[in-house]
């Protein structure tokens, strides 16, 4: 059981979701907030963690960040993780005025870009009780030019300048897809990323869009939450890792989870990064976080 919830941002932008009651609460409950990583909306895969944790007795604030699914906001497909990171502290401050939680027991979860996002609002924000990263960004930098091949990355950086030059003229910022066949430009150039966003627009078409901001990799590559990771504790940590990734590095992640303090826990997953979605990984996975949740809410 869910209904759909919409709430404000700080600058007043309405975002929207759902809430999945705790099952069995005579009273409030704690609560866990989610959203999804980059360009990704609720609608991708998110539910079934939910209701992993909604059965365990949390609730759950399901969103889509602004810009993207059913939230408002503008320029569409405009992803600026210092936005969205407080989108997560918006959302806390509106899950600490509804009845069926308990505003001292709120708990957060992100998954990719997201999964780098609560690592930056559980170091700033002692409202967060608990935290699950899975498969998190962790190094942007780092990360993109793993991801963007060394001859393309001049390019790609003039590319930056030029859209920067043309939005101070007041012209539309350039855009580009989130994924393309191998050899075609876009933001996540991985076989992986491609196969699971096509597979996903087939199956659920205009759910998704596959356009964003050329702005939004350059906010990418400057994005580090790695350097927030050491401040979480004493908030328990739990950083959820696959093996195989090759998007958000295992190596990156893994020397990220080594800078963060005590109580934390690493989970370590088979197979890629979209694997820790579906599957076994995923049965795995959800029922770990649950526990970690449970436990510490």
């Amino acid at each position: 059981m869910r209904r759909d919830i919409e709430f404000k941002t700080e600058d007043g932008v309405t975002l929207r979701g759902w809430h999945y009651p705790a099952q069995g609460a005579s009273g409030p409950a704690p609560m866990v907030i989610m959203a999804h990583g980059f360009s990704a909306t609720r609608e991708i895969h998110l539910a079934g963690f939910a209701e992993v944790f909604q059965a365990a007795g949390l609730g759950v604030l399901v969103y889509d960040h602004r810009n993207l699914g059913v939230s408002d906001g503008a320029p569409r497909g405009h992803i600026d993780p210092w936005a969205q990171v407080n989108g997560y502290r918006d959302a806390i401050t509106f899950a600490q005025t509804m009845p069926e939680v308990d505003p001292g027991r709120i708990g957060v979860w992100g998954s990719s870009y997201s999964g780098g996002h609560v690592l930056v609002v559980a170091a700033i924000d002692r409202r967060v009780k608990c935290v699950v990263a899975q498969v998190p960004l962790t190094y942007g930098l780092e990360t993109a030019r793993r991801l963007v091949r060394g001859d393309h990355w001049a390019g790609l950086r003039g590319a930056f300048d030029a859209d920067r030059a043309a939005r101070a003229r007041g012209e539309p910022g350039m855009r580009m897809p989130v994924t393309a066949p191998e050899g075609q430009p876009c933001a996540l150039p991985t076989a992986d990323t491609y196969e699971f966003f096509t597979r996903f627009e087939a199956e659920r078409p205009g759910a998704w869009t596959n356009e964003v901001t050329l702005q939004s990799v350059e906010l990418f590559t400057e994005y580090e939450p790695a350097g927030y990771i050491a401040r979480i504790s004493p908030t328990p940590l739990m950083v959820v890792v696959a093996r195989g990734d090759h998007l958000t590095p295992f190596d990156l992640t893994a020397r990220a989870y080594e800078e963060a303090l005590e109580p934390k826990r690493l989970v370590i997953l088979p197979g890629g990064h979209f694997e820790a979605y579906t599957g076994a990984p995923f049965e795995v996975s959800s029922a770990a976080q649950r526990d970690w949740f449970v436990a510490h809410l």
